[in-house]
């Protein structure tokens, strides 16, 4: 006779715990899903930043130029869509790959966190963990914070004395001639770069391409990419400040 016959007492069920029978719910709360939302959602984000920046390259065009193109986004799709539908969908699409690119990397970062709870006891190797990848969580913080001011500033108006609707090239023209203003721009899009590039860098091992003879154009590519970026974003804010574009 076992114990348990003997004491009457029935063997209690074994749960099978909390994990989430929704595949996609699943994957998302493992650390690989999380990698591979950040990778998406920067892609997305990256497409953005760069098509952004090619736009806004019609400053050094003139006036009609960026106005003509800031009203060409305002029309996309019409007349199958109301005035400015289009671009609000956009921005909606934008603003989740935003949140959810956030989330998945503070949620991330935790479950690193709780995986690893004490600090590494030696001194760690930055030649292998360089600057970029170091700051990371700072350089996003200042991306938000930056991206925040940038709304105010040049979409709704709160943060631009001589904001006027619809009135880009001016707009942008009276706020970079601001010299403190212009500072910032140029402050936030470094950091903008430095995030980039190593974001561009790593979305690749997320995504599961880290073959290590794909490692020098996957460096080459995001050293690129940054310094596009920077260059072109960094300008607009120098060209005007300094009295070249008026």
């Amino acid at each position: 006779m076992t114990a348990t016959q003997s004491t009457g007492q029935h063997p209690k069920p074994v749960h099978p715990g909390t994990r989430p029978t929704n595949p996609v719910l699943r994957f998302w709360r493992s650390a690989v899903g999380k990698k591979w939302v950040m990778a998406v959602t920067g892609i997305m984000l990256l497409g953005f930043v760069l098509a952004h920046m090619v736009g806004n390259l019609k400053i050094y065009l003139g006036a009609r130029h960026l106005d003509e193109y800031a009203e060409w986004l305002r029309t996309f799709g019409e007349p199958a869509l109301p005035r400015t539908v289009f671009l609000w969908i956009m921005r909606v699409g934008l603003i989740g790959a935003f949140v959810l690119h956030i989330v998945s990397a503070a949620q991330l970062t935790r479950m690193n966190h709780r995986a690893r709870p004490t600090k590494y006891q030696s001194p760690r190797d930055y030649v292998a963990a360089d600057f970029a990848s170091r700051t990371m969580r700072w350089t996003g913080v200042i991306v938000g914070l930056y991206l925040i001011f940038h709304l105010m500033d040049l979409t709704w108006g709160n943060a631009n004395p001589d904001f006027v609707r619809g009135d880009t090239y001016a707009n942008v023209i009276h706020s970079f001639q601001r010299v403190p203003v212009a500072i910032v721009y140029m402050l936030a899009n470094l950091a903008l770069a430095f995030h980039i590039f190593h974001g561009a860098w790593s979305m690749f091992q997320s995504l599961g391409i880290n073959n290590p003879k794909w490692n020098r154009a996957r460096r080459t590519f995001a050293i690129g990419f940054a310094t596009i970026i920077a260059i072109g974003n960094i300008s607009f804010p120098l060209m005007v400040v300094t009295g070249v574009v008026k």
